[in-house]
């Protein structure tokens, strides 16, 4: 079926699955808080590296292979050194064109060798760009599955990866039953389309805004991370969650955030970015780092509690 064809077949399928919501009414919760210097004071919210927290660390739109990449994985790593990072999750679009063993390496196992040598785990997430063959691909972690939950190893957060590019019916009935089930008190989710972005070229992705929100708000996820729009960006706040999107951390399209959209609490469009976040109980603190090695982001988030 040709892309276009399938992609007006998937657009009716999210009308369709908009009335999916059949599980229990799910817990409550009101808004998220969000701690942040303003970034005209150019002061940082330092990661605070404590015992037994949850260190985690995003990428997206990364696969490359060239040097900004690399660039970046230095910094990821130079952070590991200090502050070792437990997982990695990806937002999509893992490897840019071709996907032999040799490009895998290139884009792949050679820019984060220090942290996969460390045995840090990454799991992913498919972006349009992405064969859906990289399921089976060891090192991400999914299993053969294209969208799937796992919990921290030993700390009281879940994550759930969706396979965005087509969201179908039953993905979304998957989705509920695993939001509705889960007890962890952080539920994050982690997808490729971004249902609030800034980004001039692809911007808010609104069909699925209106079928993944309302589970959102549901049942109390505090955080969303996606990619697509290849620039650095966190949202304000929208109806209780925080809404991340990390689309530069191989690819960059320079200025293409656009300002006028009213939604960005921060954003750059001038640096390959990752963010290094740590959850410690009920605040997730958070740094994005450029390839310099910059912080162009830093704050605290309170997770969403039962009202």
């Amino acid at each position: 079926m040709p892309r276009r064809v399938r992609s007006v077949v998937t657009l009716l399928l999210y009308v369709l699955a908009a009335g999916c919501t059949t599980a229990g009414p799910g817990t409550p919760t009101g808004p998220v808080t969000v701690q942040a210097p303003p970034p005209a004071e150019g002061a940082t919210v330092a990661l605070p590296g404590r015992q037994g927290s949850l260190k985690f660390g995003v990428i997206g739109d990364f696969g490359t292979g060239s040097r900004e990449q690399y660039q970046l994985g230095e910094q990821m790593a130079k952070l590991h050194s200090t502050s070792p990072f437990e997982l990695f999750v990806t937002v999509g679009d893992n490897i840019y064109g071709s996907e032999r063993a040799q490009d895998l390496v290139r884009k792949f196992e050679a820019p984060y060798k220090a942290l996969l040598d460390a045995q840090v785990k990454f799991y992913a997430s498919l972006g349009n760009h992405d064969s859906r063959e990289q399921r089976h691909y060891q090192p991400f972690n999914m299993n053969g599955r294209l969208y799937y939950t796992f919990k921290a190893p030993t700390q009281d957060v879940r994550f759930f990866a969706l396979e965005s590019s087509y969201l179908e019916p039953a993905q979304l009935q998957w989705l509920e039953a695993e939001l509705a089930k889960s007890t962890e008190a952080w539920r994050i989710a982690f997808f490729h389309h971004p249902m609030y972005s800034s980004g001039g070229r692809h911007g808010s992705d609104l069909p699925k805004r209106r079928v993944l929100e309302p589970l959102f708000v549901k049942y109390g996820v505090s955080v969303v991370l996606t990619g697509h729009d290849h620039v650095y960006e966190r949202v304000k706040p929208q109806q209780g969650i925080v809404y991340f999107v990390v689309g530069s951390s191989g690819q960059l399209r320079r200025g293409n955030l656009d300002r006028r959209t009213g939604i960005t609490a921060v954003g750059n469009d001038s640096e390959q970015i990752f963010l290094a976040a740590e959850i410690d109980g009920d605040e997730m603190y958070f740094n994005a780092i450029s390839r310099t090695g910059r912080i162009v982001d830093s704050g605290i988030i309170g997770r969403r509690q039962p009202e």
